[in-house]
C-alpha cells in the first residue's frame, strides 16, 4: 500500500480541492487549488533519500520521515534520491531559515549532471535568502541537454512568509510540459514545443535538495554576501514525494520512454490525459501567481538577450 502523508489521507477523503487558510501577505487570498500532492505517496527520507554532502549538517527529523539541512562556516549540505526517475511528480514541504539570510540559497531540484556531465538536464526551484524587511525570492529554471548557456530564470515573490511554516514546492514533469507548483498552485509552465524541444529535459534525473552559500550572485548580483553571524541557517524538509519511472544505468530504456505517453500500459504516473495540460482551475492559479508575484522573466530581458531564445517568441 502507498504511504501517504498523514494529513493527505484526511484531505482526500473530504475533498480534492482546498484553499489555504494560513497567513498570507499582500492582503491577497490564493485561489482554490487541486491538491496534486494528495495524489502521490510520501516517502520516508531514510528509505528513499541519502546524504549528498555536508556530514553532520544533514540531520534526520520526525523519526526518519523528514530531514533538516544546515549551512554554517564549515559547509552547506544536501541530500539526493536513491533512485533516478523519468517523468513524474516530485515535491517537498520546506520551511526556510527565519533570520537574516541574504546570500543563502535553498534548492529543490532535479538533475543528472553526475551521469551526463556534458549534456545534463535540470529542473530547479531555488529560494534566495532575504535581507532585513525584505522577502525571500523564488527562482525557477530549466536546462535541457546541456543548454546552460541560456538561463531560463523566472523570479517571484511569495504570497506567504516561507519561514513561518512548511510550504509545498512541487514539480510535475512529463512529455507534454513541466509545471512548477507552490502549495499546489502553478507558478510556471514550460511546454514541450518545437521551439523548446532541443532544450527540454529528456533524460532520467535524481531529486536533490541543498542549502549553500550563493554570495557571489544570489542577492543583488552578489552585493549582499552571506553573514555568518546569523548561522547556522537551517531549512526543514518533510512530506517528500518522488513518484516517477525508476531508471537504472544497466537498463537501455524505461516504460516512460515509449512513444505513446498517454498509454495505459506506461508506468508514467503523470502520463494520463489529465496531466497533459492544465485544468481551467490550474490556468486561473497560474494567471494569478504570474500577474501578481512574478517580477522577472528571461523572456522579457532584452538587455540580456539581443536575440530572444526561440521559445520566447509568440
Amino acid at each position: 500500500m502507498l504511504r501517504f502523508c498523514k494529513l493527505a489521507l484526511l484531505l482526500v477523503s473530504l475533498t480534492s480541492l482546498s484553499t489555504t487558510t494560513r497567513s498570507t501577505r499582500h492582503g491577497l487570498i490564493p485561489p482554490t487549488a487541486t491538491r496534486l500532492t494528495d495524489r502521490f505517496p510520501c516517502l520516508p527520507y531514510d528509505k528513499a533519500f541519502s546524504s549528498f554532502f555536508g556530514g553532520k549538517n544533514v540531520q534526520l527529523a520526525n523519526d526518519g520521515s523528514g530531514v533538516s539541512l544546515a549551512l554554517d562556516k564549515t559547509s552547506g549540505s544536501g541530500f539526493k534520491s536513491r533512485e533516478m526517475y523519468y517523468y513524474g511528480f516530485f515535491s517537498a514541504a520546506i520551511r526556510l531559515p527565519s533570520d537574516y539570510s541574504a546570500g543563502v540559497v535553498v534548492a529543490f531540484y532535479m538533475s543528472n549532471a553526475e551521469v551526463f556531465p556534458k549534456s545534463h538536464d535540470e529542473i530547479d526551484f531555488e529560494l534566495l535568502g532575504h535581507e532585513k524587511r525584505k522577502e525571500w525570492v523564488l527562482q525557477t529554471n530549466v536546462y535541457g541537454n546541456g543548454s546552460v548557456g541560456t538561463g531560463r530564470e523566472e523570479k517571484f515573490y511569495l504570497w506567504f512568509d516561507p519561514t513561518e511554516d512548511h510550504h509545498q514546492y512541487s514539480i510535475l514533469w512529463n512529455y507534454h510540459h513541466i509545471v512548477f507548483l507552490v502549495d499546489n498552485i502553478p507558478v510556471r509552465e514550460v511546454s514541450h514545443t518545437d521551439a523548446m524541444s532541443g532544450a527540454y529535459p529528456s533524460k532520467p534525473m535524481s531529486v536533490y535538495s541543498t542549502i549553500w552559500d550563493g554570495s557571489e550572485w544570489a542577492t543583488h548580483g552578489g552585493k549582499k554576501p552571506t553573514d555568518y553571524k546569523f548561522a547556522p541557517f537551517v531549512a526543514s524538509f518533510r512530506d517528500l514525494e518522488a513518484d516517477g519511472c525508476p531508471w537504472s544505468q544497466t537498463k537501455s530504456a524505461s516504460p516512460c520512454s515509449t512513444g505513446n505517453r498517454t498509454s495505459s500500459l506506461s508506468l508514467d504516473p503523470v502520463g494520463g490525459a489529465e496531466f497533459a495540460k492544465l485544468s481551467q482551475q490550474q490556468e486561473m492559479g497560474l494567471d494569478w501567481t504570474r500577474s501578481k508575484f512574478m517580477f522577472y522573466s528571461y523572456c522579457k530581458d532584452p538587455h540580456r538577450f539581443s536575440v530572444m531564445p526561440p521559445e520566447c517568441k509568440p
